[in-house]
């Protein structure tokens, strides 16, 4: 659990041969490939076979003779490496990088991330936006607020830092993490490999593949520590309004009786930091301890307690297996059931050898990084759309988006071999990616304990001691646990933001129909950007810290244009706007998250999907890579607001 180092030109070579045994041989291999530029290495017998499922295929498919070999040559190159040997290929060109990247994951990569890749990797610089100088800050009093101190608003913090943009981070809570700090649940961490959900400029090194509450918590601050963001961080401000002056181009932005004031605003609350909390007749009543995941008191001891958990959503996946062993009873009721993928990493950890590879071997962190969000991010994109000429629209989209759904539903079956009851309960009907997809830490398991029991008759009321269902059967508890997700429908809440003429954002949303270009400026309200905004949820999985990083670069390469420019006001055009949602839509129309067959956060009140993107991590990298200043109203710095 520490910051990685950059590579040493020092190494043991004893160390190194221990290490490469625990190596990702695909990893091994590029990094191979790098150093000694014998292409042998990117061709038979050697190209890794692609992995199955969502695991990180170490041994690549290659057979024990093969993977010694790869071991003893890459022992050699990277001896050779320490000893002051450079790469052969320390910089492919084009072709050879997307020769690269296809041979690694053992399939065909587009290719449009050869560009995006080769700024993640490092092989070429990633534009920095262009530092304002002092003076026209001096002049302007040219100063950003920014909503919000988790990944979202840190990255923004960063991104500013570097364009030289003063700015101010107001954060409700005591301390940085947004959701990472407030979610204490047992079992509480990610879903996403932990070596792809952190931030390419901040790599450390995980001790799980799949990062606890805790550590992230921990990562979390250690970054806000690392580029100095704490000394811009005012804690304990709830923010409740901003409002637009026009006459002096600036924001008033309001909370616990103080007011700050910006050029620009940057809203960084997220999306998932409302609970989401059922009106259920008699929740007051209840004489135990009720409360909902995302508050889960520190106080409370489930240990020999009859436990309820309503709803089986991704934080419930993660609690009742994490408590499943020391209640009485556990009691889960569940509306829908959910597809769940294997992973056989989700509790492992991270071992020191593949610490020491991560920190001392040239590209094998970049290699095993990109390995990782090919398949979490874009990899299973193609499979969410609908084919209209599909025989059984009722329970997939396409061929392979059947397949998934019958490799989830062969592991369903033997995880469940044996209680065909639970099989019923649990199988969906709609189609896999569906709801988010989820995976299994002990789900299944604790699911056939004997104190554990599935419930899918609907909650109809709480009794001071239990839950009643809808069919009248009372199921007794002494801790009622509300695992019912977050209001993802509606954005800002609580916070009144007031535009150009007075217009207030939630009315021109409709309450539940957002909207916003790219997911960050809405017409009418200049100056004004959003982070993890309308329709930039990556449904289908991966990091969201990729998209956020793509946000925040391109909300400061703007805010880094008005300071050097005396550009006063920059308000999205409203014909931009209109383009952006059609298109959105229209994708949205032919993808997973417009099935009829499930009930879904993704969708509001009118069925239109409002929270998910449609596009792939690499689509939206490139819309955001470089503001297209043709969308913009851009209105010079008034003399009197100077």
């Amino acid at each position: 659990m520490s910051v990685m180092k950059t590579p040493q030109r020092s190494l043991d070579e004893n160390r190194l041969r221990t290490a490469v045994t625990a190596a990702n041989l695909p990893t091994l291999t590029m990094v191979l490939f790098q150093l000694t530029g014998d292409r042998r290495w990117l061709e038979d017998p050697y190209r890794p076979a692609r992995g199955a499922g969502l695991g990180p295929n170490d041994s690549g498919g290659l057979d024990d003779a093969l993977a010694t070999e790869i071991r003893s040559a890459a022992v050699k190159a990277i001896t050779a490496w320490s000893r002051g040997a450079e790469p052969v290929v320390s910089n492919p060109d084009p072709e050879l990088l997307q020769t690269m990247l296809s041979t690694t994951v053992g399939e065909e990569v587009p290719a449009e991330y050869e560009r995006l890749m080769r700024e993640e990797m490092g092989f070429a610089p990633e534009p920095r936006p262009h530092r304002v100088p002092g003076e026209r800050i001096a002049e302007r009093d040219f100063r950003v607020v920014i909503i919000g101190a988790g990944v979202s608003g840190l990255i923004a913090g960063v991104r500013l830092k570097q364009a030289g943009v003063p700015f101010v981070i107001l954060e409700r809570n005591h301390d940085v993490g947004g959701v990472w700090l407030t979610n204490t649940y047992p079992g509480a961490g990610v879903d996403t490999p932990s070596y792809l959900y952190s931030f390419s400029f901040f790599p450390w090194n995980w001790s799980t593949h799949f990062g606890k509450r805790n550590e992230v918590a921990a990562y979390t601050a250690a970054m806000a520590d690392h580029f100095g963001l704490r000394e811009h961080i005012e804690f304990g401000v709830d923010v409740d309004s901003a409002t637009w002056d026009e006459t002096g181009q600036r924001w008033f932005v309001c909370g616990g009786g103080r007011t700050w004031s910006g050029s620009a605003v940057i809203s960084a609350v997220g999306l998932f930091n409302t609970p989401k909390v059922p009106d259920l007749p008699g929740l007051g009543q209840f004489r135990g301890p009720a409360f909902h995941t995302a508050q889960w008191p520190s106080d409370v001891d489930v240990t020999g307690k009859r436990v309820a958990v309503v709803g089986t959503g991704a934080s419930a996946m993660q609690v009742v297996p994490a408590i499943a062993d020391r209640t009485a009873h556990l009691t889960v009721f569940q509306r829908s059931p959910q597809w769940v993928a294997p992973n056989a990493e989700y509790f492992a950890p991270v071992g020191e050898d593949v610490h020491w590879l991560m920190e001392n071997v040239p590209f094998y962190h970049v290699w095993y990084r990109f390995r990782l969000a090919w398949v979490f991010n874009d990899r299973v994109h193609p499979s969410l759309q609908i084919d209209e000429n599909w025989a059984h629209p009722e329970h997939s989209l396409n061929a392979t988006n059947d397949g998934h759904r019958r490799f989830f539903t062969r592991y369903l079956h033997e995880q469940l071999d044996g209680r065909p009851d639970l099989i019923e309960k649990s199988l969906p009907a709609y189609p896999p990616f569906g709801k988010r997809m989820l995976l299994d830490n002990g789900w299944f398991a604790a699911l056939r304990r004997d104190d554990v029991e599935l419930v899918t008759d609907g909650v109809a009321r709480i009794t001071p001691t239990g839950v009643v269902t809808d069919r009248g059967q009372e199921y007794e508890a002494d801790v009622l646990v509300l695992s019912t997700g977050f209001d993802a429908r509606h954005y800002l809440p609580g916070i009144e933001v007031r535009g150009r003429g007075g217009a207030e954002l939630h009315e021109a949303w409709n309450e539940d129909d957002a909207v916003a270009h790219l997911g960050i400026m809405v017409p009418g309200f200049p100056n004004f950007f959003l982070m993890y905004g309308p329709n930039t949820n990556a449904g289908a999985g991966g990091s969201f810290i990729f998209v956020a990083e793509a946000q925040g670069r391109y909300i400061a390469d703007l805010l880094s244009l008005m300071g050097r420019t005396g550009i006063g006001e920059l308000d999205v055009r409203p014909e931009a706007l209109a383009r952006w949602v059609s298109e959105v839509d229209e994708a949205h129309s032919r993808m997973v998250w417009s099935h009829p067959g499930m009930t879904t956060y993704y969708r509001n009140s009118r069925g239109r999907v409002v929270t998910n993107s449609p596009y792939r991590v690499v689509d939206y990298w490139a819309m955001t890579r470089e503001p297209d200043l043709a969308d913009f109203r851009r209105t010079p710095v008034r003399a009197h607001a100077a």
